[in-house]
């Protein structure tokens, strides 16, 4: 293999001069360069990218914890959302020249801590940290010179985040029902305690309001756990639908809600959208495109949050010591995709 040496023999002039041909880090003149140039081309000399990389203390490679791998892409509340986040993650290295080193989790959410003091050891640029599900997360200390970005999770303590805005989300679905005449809208919420639950909440309440429309909690419902079955669900649709005002539009907590919701009424005899129309929320596109009448949905931009993420991990790379809005909790909101299962009321 042919060496920096063998270059400045082979050209007769010191491996110092080579090396400021190759790095542009110092004054040669033309001829010499032309002469160096010439003789790296006819031996066939490569660089070493690795020396290269130690010389400048960048490796080029950003660590990347995830379940993406591990989770089942079948499954459209798991594996699914993290997979589309590590894809937009990837898009954006790769076109950056990085190269994603990925450790998956597998069902261990133990072993994230582990994982990013492994990856702050091996000299890594950065690291980005992916969750299933939009929640806070607890970190370990890592190098004060890796700057990390979490995506679809949060931490605070000035580490930068990107997340799902929920909240948003849920009001624009909901704003979108009423500018299409809904006045009794029901929501079907996740189950209790979880923070996208919460946030939809507010959403659908804010929507409201701004719609000069009150707040009705009998329209509200806390789907039942998915272990109580469809029994459960059927019940508390039951209640919601017998009522003297029953609602025109339903409004689920995510697309597999709204699924077994639309399962539901057909065995009741009633029709979507004309009894009644639904509106879900992720927009997965294995669902909402495949159901009859076709699913309007919020879309939870999953791909977005990656592409975001990895673009706020390289800024803090070109600058270590960013701080102030850098470090925020940045949140993304998806667009409504309206399709066939919403009515428009005259």
């Amino acid at each position: 293999m042919t060496t920096i040496y063998d270059v400045a023999d082979a050209a007769g002039v010191s491996p110092k001069t080579v090396s400021r041909v190759l790095n542009g880090d110092g004054p040669v003149n033309e001829k010499t360069r032309a002469l160096v140039t010439e003789t790296i081309r006819r031996l066939n000399y490569v660089p070493s990218q690795a020396a290269r990389m130690m010389r400048l203390q960048k490796s080029g490679v950003v660590g990347v914890v995830t379940g993406a791998i591990s989770g089942d892409a079948t499954d459209i509340a798991g594996g699914l959302p993290e997979l589309y986040i590590l894809q937009g993650v990837q898009r954006v290295l790769s076109a950056a020249g990085k190269i994603a080193m990925i450790a998956d989790i597998g069902d261990d959410e133990d072993r994230v801590p582990a994982l990013m003091r492994s990856f702050s050891e091996r000299r890594v640029e950065g690291l980005i940290l992916i969750s299933g599900h939009h929640r806070q997360v607890s970190l370990p200390p890592v190098s004060a010179g890796v700057p990390v970005v979490l995506a679809n999770c949060f931490y605070g303590g000035g580490i930068a985040a990107v997340v799902p805005d929920d909240e948003a989300g849920q009001r624009e679905g909901v704003t979108g029902l009423i500018d299409r005449g809904h006045r009794r809208i029901a929501f079907l919420t996740l189950p209790e305690g979880s923070l996208a639950a919460r946030m939809r909440t507010e959403g659908y309440r804010s929507a409201l309001a701004a719609g000069g429309l009150p707040f009705d909690p009998r329209l509200v419902l806390a789907a039942p756990d998915v272990g109580a079955g469809d029994d459960a669900l059927g019940a508390a649709l039951d209640r919601l639908l017998s009522g003297e005002a029953p609602p025109t539009a339903l409004c689920c907590g995510n697309d597999h809600l709204a699924m077994r919701v639309g399962g539901l009424l057909q065995k009741r005899g009633r029709r979507i959208p004309e009894d009644l129309s639904i509106l879900g929320f992720d927009d997965h596109r294995l669902i909402t495109e495949h159901l009859h009448p076709r699913l309007a949905s919020v879309e939870l931009p999953y791909a977005a949050i990656g592409k975001r993420a990895a673009e706020r991990l390289l800024e803090r790379i070109a600058d270590v010591g960013i701080a102030g809005s850098a470090a925020a909790v940045e949140r993304l909101v998806g667009p409504v995709h309206w399709r066939e299962s919403v009515r428009t009321l005259k």
